[in-house]
């Protein structure tokens, strides 16, 4: 369990399911029932009646979707937006001087067991969902018709469909949370000075709304 003070917990599931709509380039990591092993997959998060869950495929030369490479549960890590926050962004600096460095960032836990799905039909609807969703919005969106008919079989068949069936995700949102609005507005301030309004930003602006 990730270490989870109160005022870091992102409550809001609208804010989360975002965060992974974001980033979803995901850490999964498994366990043979000896070794963890952590590979780096794309994921999409599909809700509905209740059975959350996340989709995407690997390599068929991935040992990960063989039986007995995924025992037990599966953690799934969508790393957000994250910056060193430092100690001089803090207008109680100038009153005490009582302050110190941290790092603020926003993170995803999705838990579940790992099912695959060696299933070409399966596997290729995966596909043009993390398309569509990578592609949207492009003026000159691809997509899998424009592929010739036998390259795209073949290329499918390289390919595994995995699913993580969700039993729970934890949130953390570390956003200067338990600070003084003028603290956080300053190291949010510092932040976008230095890496635009990302994310982060956006969420330490709006403290109240994301630990709800």
């Amino acid at each position: 369990m990730v270490y989870l003070p109160a005022h870091d917990a992102a409550t809001s599931a609208a804010e989360i399911a975002g965060l992974i709509a974001d980033v979803p380039l995901a850490t999964v990591v498994t366990s043979d029932g000896n070794t963890l092993s952590a590979n780096h997959i794309p994921l999409l998060l599909e809700s509905g009646s209740g059975d959350d869950r996340l989709v995407g495929h690997v390599a068929r030369a991935n040992d990960v979707w063989r039986e007995g490479h995924h025992e037990g549960e599966t953690l799934v890590v969508f790393n957000g937006s994250d910056h060193y926050v430092s100690p001089t962004w803090y207008p109680s600096k100038r009153e005490h001087h009582r302050v110190v460095p941290t790092w603020n960032y926003l993170v995803a836990h999705v838990y579940g067991e790992l099912v695959v799905h060696d299933d070409p039909r399966w596997t290729r609807g995966v596909v043009a969902k993390l398309t569509g969703a990578m592609e949207r919005g492009r003026d000159d969106a691809w997509h899998m018709g424009q592929a010739p008919t036998d390259y795209l079989a073949e290329q499918l068949d390289k390919i595994v469909g995995v699913e993580l069936r969700i039993s729970r995700i934890v949130g953390k949102f570390k956003v200067s949370a338990h600070r003084s609005s003028a603290d956080r507005g300053g190291a949010a301030d510092g932040i976008e000075a230095e890496a635009g309004t990302t994310p982060l930003v956006v969420a330490m602006r709006g403290v109240g709304a994301v630990n709800c």
